[in-house]
């Protein structure tokens, strides 16, 4: 709470009538490719942002154009799950509307890239004809929760999932704006007195708000990386007991800021599954009630807790709950990222988990793979279920249906995971250039070549099939959860990038940095001499990151002081 005046961005919202604003206007507006600035804020309440490719700005400066103005679309889907029909809708819309065909997002969603203004509310509305939609997938409010993937792999991963789904619905925002807006198309929409948001209010959140369900021994989501993470526990029997509260995570930072920084999230309690919602309602109300609503770089709930502290957040939580706050439950992690291949769940189904290289799915020599997924969701009769490492697993395949799939993959050049370096098989990029206003400097186009190069090396020292989880961002807002990579590129400008090092293949500790604002060049030369290290002082099966931090090569940070739960 605070008695500053509000920011500009926090009067826009409360002015917004419900994220209203001047949408319909600025859509409506032919004589440019852009919105208003103020638009552009609200819009990406709804799941969109305005873009323009930077490629293509001095030229269009010289000629005296405007910026070549594009818009980005984001679908909300908890859990990241989509039926076969709802897959093939979307791929006609990305190939209608879009450029550069799917991507699948670290939240388990898709994006599409390059939508022209007047074709907006035709991307967005057809998004919503197949079920699905996009607000709150962007904004200052509660993003997509995400969910461990494969919950068929038994039941209690199957109830958890039906807890993402829940919390989703719980939290979403309530404005009818959206459906006047993109669902009705209407010319000019309403006053927005018929609306009511009883969580989130007129101003909504201080800054987005990310919440992620983990089930160990695997911990696919990063859990740590969320607002609020929630990791099930399962009893004796394997059925859901309840989860653990670990809030407080985010990979933001600003460039230049010592003031932003990483942080992962914390335990402050158990709660049993009956009253997770009230606890994930009152844990979001806390930040909204106490976020910084003057300084948006110190807007998140990491920000809060530090400056208040872990005791102080847990306090408050229960002070809004009407059953107390348990001591957290025993859990372990052995694990961080995909598993790919086949694996069979406890039904007898099978589930196929393919990589799809920085999430892209388009068609190019030798990789079809926009056309090979469009060709088995035709005939699959199961579910797809993105991941948080930009991956997709057909999911719930019948043993004689196998072989029909492992045709087309082979077909579309979707099975290259057989054949790729461990460091290829958990590599993460980001978007960045050109699309990113953000971007610093190249990602998801650089990373082909940076792991040409680092497989050369790895291939000197016998390392090719080591997993190393390596991470590639743009710049230090961290989309691809760089900061939990046991190796992780950071852009500082156009070729240039901060070289991190040391975090665990458990997603339990941030990496820390090692080289500051090197080039490629730089960049190999310091992992080969560290390949080298590592290839031969390795203890046992010790990972690469655990053996940077073991020999002091860099000093991960300190998370914060534990809580005690001691009776």
């Amino acid at each position: 709470m605070t008695d500053k005046p509000l920011s500009a961005m926090e009067q826009l919202k409360a002015d917004s009538r419900y994220l209203r604003g001047t949408i319909a206007e600025s859509l409506a507006d032919r004589t440019t490719g852009a919105i208003s600035d103020d638009d552009t804020k609200l819009l990406k309440f709804h799941g969109s942002y305005m873009q323009d490719d930077r490629d293509l700005r001095d030229e269009r400066r010289r000629q005296k154009l405007e910026p070549d103005y594009q818009f980005m679309v984001r679908v909300r889907l908890p859990g990241g799950v989509l039926t076969p029909r709802q897959w093939l809708d979307l791929d006609q819309l990305a190939r209608a509307h879009a450029s550069s065909g799917l991507r699948i997002t670290t939240r388990q969603t898709f994006q599409f890239h390059g939508i022209a203004k007047e074709q907006l509310r035709d991307m967005i509305g057809g998004i919503n004809d197949t079920g699905l939609s996009t607000l709150a997938a962007c904004g200052d409010d509660v993003r997509n929760v995400i969910c461990s993937v494969n919950p068929r792999l038994s039941p209690a991963h199957a109830e958890a999932y039906d807890w993402a789904l829940k919390i989703m619905r719980h939290l979403e925002p309530r404005t009818s704006a959206y459906k006047e807006l993109w669902v009705d198309k209407l010319e000019r929409t309403s006053d927005g007195s018929q609306d009511n948001e009883p969580l989130l209010g007129k101003t909504y959140l201080p800054r987005k708000f990310k919440i992620g369900i983990a089930i160990p021994p695997y911990n696919d989501i990063d859990v740590f990386a969320q607002d609020l993470g929630l990791i099930a526990i399962l009893d004796e029997h394997g059925q859901l007991a309840g989860f653990n509260l670990a809030p407080g995570g985010s990979m933001g930072a600003s460039a230049g800021n010592p003031a932003t920084y990483p942080q992962l999230g914390d335990l402050i309690g158990f709660v049993e599954p009956g009253q997770i919602l009230d606890a994930c309602w009152h844990a979001i109300a806390v930040q909204r009630d106490f976020g910084d609503r003057v300084e948006r770089l110190h807007a998140r709930l990491k920000y809060t807790i530090d400056d208040r502290g872990l005791d102080w957040y847990r306090n408050e939580l229960q002070s809004r709950l009407d059953f107390p706050l348990q001591a957290p439950r025993d859990y372990r992690f052995e694990h961080n990222g995909d598993r790919y291949g086949w694996t069979e769940g406890s039904d007898g189904r099978w589930h196929l988990t393919l990589q799809i290289p920085s999430g892209r799915l388009l068609d190019t020599k030798g990789h079809t793979r926009q056309t090979g997924l469009r060709d088995i969701a035709r005939m699959h009769t199961g579910e797809f279920r993105m991941t948080c490492d930009q991956n997709v697993i057909i999911a719930d395949v019948a043993a004689a249906d196998r072989a029909a799939i492992d045709a087309l993959v082979e077909q579309h050049g979707l099975d290259d995971y057989k054949r790729a370096s461990g460091i290829r098989q958990h590599a993460i990029a980001c978007v960045a250039l050109p699309t990113c206003g953000l971007a610093m400097a190249e990602s998801e186009r650089y990373l082909p070549t940076i792991l040409d190069r680092l497989e050369t090396v790895l291939d000197k020292h016998g390392l090719r099939d080591e997993p190393i989880h390596f991470r590639m961002s743009g710049c230090p807002n961290g989309c691809s959860r760089p900061y939990l990579g046991e190796i992780a590129l950071i852009g500082r400008a156009v070729g240039r990038y901060d070289l991190r090092l040391g975090a665990d293949h458990r997603g339990e500790r941030l990496n820390a940095l090692y080289r500051e604002n090197i080039d490629e060049a730089a960049i190999v030369a310091a992992l080969d001499e560290l390949f080298g290290r590592f290839a031969s002082e390795r203890q046992g099966d010790e990972r690469f990151g655990d053996f940077i931090a073991r020999t002091g090569v860099v000093e991960p940070p300190r998370r914060r002081p534990a809580l005690d739960f001691a009776p």
